[in-house]
């Protein structure tokens, strides 16, 4: 199976769009979670490495300043209070995410293979949302330390890819792009031996 690696630390960004012929009605969000979870399992060959993540969907947050700056020029604009608390709670209520019913989503491993690059990877995902799973093809990059490892990673992800139609409102008329922008940093470390002390 490996030497485990508990999730220590993450950022998971998705940056969504605003389309549709009313699109300058809306507003360009980046919606963001800091609480990743799980264990990556990794032996001597990194092509057979396994894990299990899991993304609390209650913590994802809208449009924090900070991530907003960093996002590129399509996300400088000001997104007043109301913008964001609507888009919160369009994306966790049951027409998408439904998160009281599904509080998480799980992303599986389901085979890895070089990308190429030393340090690159493409791996098989099963994204489990709202509990069905969908295959993905996430290509990263893996740094691993002796006392820690790193996964970045950045792609284009259709909502559709993962169950989801896109919010849209008007008739269609203001809507949510389909294909979002998905950027992550996952560093775990070494778990502590069974019935040693905790990280």
């Amino acid at each position: 199976m490996g030497r485990p690696y508990d999730v220590v630390e993450g950022l998971l960004t998705l940056q969504v769009y605003r389309g549709g012929p009313l699109a300058k009605a809306g507003h360009n969000h980046v919606i963001a979670s800091h609480d990743l979870e799980g264990t990556i399992y990794v032996p001597d060959d990194p092509l057979r490495a396994t894990f299990e993540i899991r993304l609390p969907l209650a913590t994802l947050s809208v449009d924090e300043p900070a991530l907003r700056a960093r996002a590129g020029p399509d996300f400088q604009a000001e997104v007043p209070d109301s913008a964001r608390e609507g888009t919160r709670r369009n994306m966790l209520g049951q027409a998408l995410l439904n998160a009281d019913l599904f509080p998480q989503i799980v992303l599986r491993s389901q085979g890895i293979e070089s990308g190429g690059a030393r340090g690159d990877l493409e791996v098989h995902v099963e994204a489990e949302v709202r509990q069905a799973p969908h295959p993905i093809l996430v290509p990263i990059h893996y740094d691993l330390q002796p006392t820690q490892l790193t996964i970045t990673g950045e792609m284009a992800l259709r909502q559709t890819d993962l169950g989801l139609t896109p919010f849209s409102a008007m008739l269609g008329a203001l809507q949510v792009e389909d294909e979002m922008r998905v950027r992550f940093r996952i560093v775990a470390r070494p778990a502590p031996p069974a019935g040693g002390a905790g990280r």
